[in-house]
This record gives C-alpha cells, structure tokens and sequence, in this order.
C-alpha cells in the first residue's frame, strides 16, 4: 500500500548548491517503496545559486505544491547588492572589513527574522497546507532546514492537525558557526534556543546528518533521533580526461573562516623547493571564494597557480572532481563544526581520487574518511605530515599510480539512505 509524505523544503531545483540535493534524491527514491512524495516549495525563492540542470531530475509524476514567498534578501538587495547576495550564500567577511551595510544587515538579519530571513513564509504556508492536508488525507509531514523557519510550519501543523512530523537537520540550529557571526541580543539567542527546544520535543523524528549533531540534541530532546547522512549518487558517466597537470581542486564555497594557512604553506615551500612540483601544479577553486582565502594565497605567492572556476552546474563540478588529481575538503577549525559533514565529501569518495581534508580534531569527517579509507586527514598543525603526504601523491602522480583505494562506500548511495528514510516513515 502506497503511503503519501508531505515534504516542506526551502531549496528545490532550479536551486543550486548542496541545499537541493539531499532531498531532490530521496524524492527521487521514494516512489521505488511505495512512498508517494508530494513536495512544498516557494513559488518565487530568491536563490542564491541556480542551477537549471538540477530541474531535468525531478521527475513528472512527482506533486509540487508552490505558494508565494515574501523574501528580504530582495529588499536588502536594493540598499547594498553585494552584501545581501554574500550573506545569502553565507559568505561573511571577516569583522574586521565589514562595511556599515554589511553590520547593519546582519545585526538586521540575526535579530529582525527569527529564526531566519524565511519566517514570514510560516503563517500563510500553515493555512495553505493544512486545508491540502486534510483534504488529501496525508499522515506524514517532513520539514528540512535550514533555513528552519520551515521546522515551525511542521510546529503549528503538528500541534493543529496531529499528524506524524519528522524534522530533518541538515545542520544543527543554535550552534552552527555563523550564529556568531550575527551580532544577536541576548534576547534574540534565547529566542532561538526556545524555539529550537519547542521543536526538538514536538516533532515525532528527529533526523539529523551527523553523529555529532544527534549527541547535541540529545542533551536537549529524548524524541527519537536518527543519523541519515548526505550520500553519492551513480551520475551517468561524462567524457572526461585525467589532468595532465598535478590538480588539486576544490568544489564548492571557499567561506573566509575555512582559510587553512597551513596548506597554502605548505603549497608555497613545495613550489620553492620543487621544480617539477613547481611546473606541474595547479589549484582549480570551483566555486564562490572569499578576498580573505584569495589575499592568503597571494600572500604565499600562489596566485599564478590558481584556476578560479568560479560556480558551475552540478553535473560539471562531478567532471572536475573526477578529473582532478586530488580533492580538497576543508572546514573552520572549530568544535561547532565538527559536526558538518559537506555534501560533497561523499561525492568525492566516488571519485577515485584522493582527498586531502584539513578540520577540528574529532569531526565527523574525521571520521568517514578513515573508515571508508578515502583519503587523509588532518587538522590545522599537522604541517609536516601534510607536506610529506602531499610529496608522496606527487610521487604517485608522477609515476601515473596516483588514485584512491575506498572501501564501504556502499551505505552511503542515496538509494540505500533512502530505504533508511522509508523505515521510519512505515513505523
């Protein structure tokens, strides 16, 4: 018997960026056991990315419900152009060089729109979805955020309707880094951390991305919390041909916190000390990069090794990742984000190509990437473990031998997380 699953989510193709696709992949799965998903997106979403090649994904039979959205992003836009469209991607200069704009529009943004700049879609999205709820005859709601306005339209619908509500975190709330970086009141943290208890008890699921981020909210909930990570799918295969360069590539938004000196140190003493490393590397960026990482970078006199890409579809950022030589992951080193787990991580792992990631000690990351032997590890001192690490790949590439030997990769395939999802929906 087929069960029907109202999905509520803010990023929904022609989005682009990691936002889309956890959930464009399990509406994708669903149907496979027996879920009928039924998808609430907003009609007019100021993305902050686009990526059109995402839309041919969805497929025809899927029902997309859409209602307008009132976005400030828009309004903000107006004032200062730039800033509105950096801080929507999460791009955040460093305190030092903000303009007055740009503190005006984050101490606006982190006190005005509680919990985020989406919570003026709340209240006409419960009044539209509980009158399709009821007339559709649908048991199962699932909110995912950020942005986690949308956890409080499940709130009001659960406590209207009761109804079976799963709350799906793809990053946790109240600690994720950027909190800081808005310039809250106390009034305003407080407000957040009421909100984020309100929802953490009422939902009936708690789903979340990382172990770390479940241990968190259990200090906070005793609702049942479930682990269902980002995963890989199988892409059709693109032409594509090994760099002859040693490549070295990162995929996705380079933020000014996630700036490993100790890399782009490492990178400059090899180009000194190496003439063959010095003629054959190269750093592809694809994605958006912040002045801080650029200025570090030409600090270390690597500018004229650097390949900006900039932001590329979905399916030419795979043609980057499986042709690079190696695959840069990096995160801020800080214990809030031990926790993220970027999407991208486990495309890498399917690559074949190594990664080298640079995070806090202890992370999530950490983590995978030993058991799943897809590359190495280190955090922000490991400087000469680095540099040998990266003279050995170099070796390899030299020698045409250089490539990733992963293994247990398989329960991270979206199909198989999906089947996860569909466990506890058919409690």
């Amino acid at each position: 018997m087929t069960k029907k699953a109202l999905i509520i989510t803010y990023y929904w193709p022609p989005a682009g960026g990691p936002g889309v696709q956890r959930w464009l992949k399990f509406v994708k799965y669903l149907p496979e056991f027996n879920i009928d998903p039924i998808v609430y997106v907003p009609e007019n979403p100021n993305y902050p990315l686009v990526d059109e090649s995402l839309v041919s994904e969805i497929s025809d039979s899927v029902t997309i419900l859409k209602q307008p959205i009132k976005e400030p992003y828009r309004l903000a836009g107006l004032f200062s152009k730039k800033s509105s469209k950096t801080i929507s991607k999460g791009i955040i200069s460093d305190h030092k060089k903000q303009s007055f704009i740009e503190k005006a529009m984050l101490y606006i943004r982190g006190n005005f729109f509680i919990p985020d700049a989406r919570n003026g879609w709340v209240k006409p999205s419960v009044a539209y979805l509980s009158k399709y709820i009821l007339e559709n005859n649908i048991e199962t709601i699932i909110t995912t955020g950020p942005p986690h306005s949308l956890h409080l339209i499940g709130l009001q619908l659960k406590e209207s309707l009761g109804l079976v509500w799963f709350a799906d975190f793809r990053d946790p709330w109240t600690t994720i880094g950027y909190h800081k970086q808005l310039k809250l009141t106390k009034a305003s943290k407080e407000k957040h951390k009421t909100l984020e208890k309100q929802v953490l008890n009422i939902a009936d699921q708690i789903i979340v991305t990382s172990f770390t981020t479940k241990k968190e909210f259990q200090e906070i909930t005793k609702q049942p919390i479930e682990v269902i990570t980002n995963g890989y799918d199988y892409e059709s295969a693109s032409e594509f041909k090994l760099d002859s360069k040693f490549s070295i590539a990162h995929i996705g938004s380079l933020l000014s916190k996630r700036n490993p000196e100790i890399l782009w140190k490492v990178f400059s003493d090899l180009v000194k000390e190496n003439n063959d490393f010095s003629n054959d590397f190269q750093l592809n960026f694809v994605g958006a990069v912040s002045q801080n990482v650029l200025e570090s970078i030409k600090k270390n006199k690597l500018s004229n090794y650097i390949n900006e890409v900039g932001y590329i579809s979905h399916k030419e950022a795979i043609i980057y990742q499986k042709k690079s030589q190696l695959l840069l992951l990096i995160e801020i080193d800080s214990e809030d984000t031990k926790c993220i787990i970027p999407g991208k991580l486990f495309e890498y792992m399917i690559s074949n190509r190594p990664i080298i990631a640079i995070g806090p000690q202890g992370s999530d990351v950490e983590k995978i990437i030993k058991e799943t032997n897809a590359g190495v590890y280190f955090n922000y001192n490991d400087y000469e473990s680095l540099k040998r690490t990266i003279e050995t790949y170099y070796k390899a590439f030299q020698n045409k031998s250089l490539q990733s030997h992963p293994i247990g990769l398989q329960k991270y395939s979206r199909k198989r997380l999906t089947e996860q999802l569909v466990e506890l929906i058919k409690k």
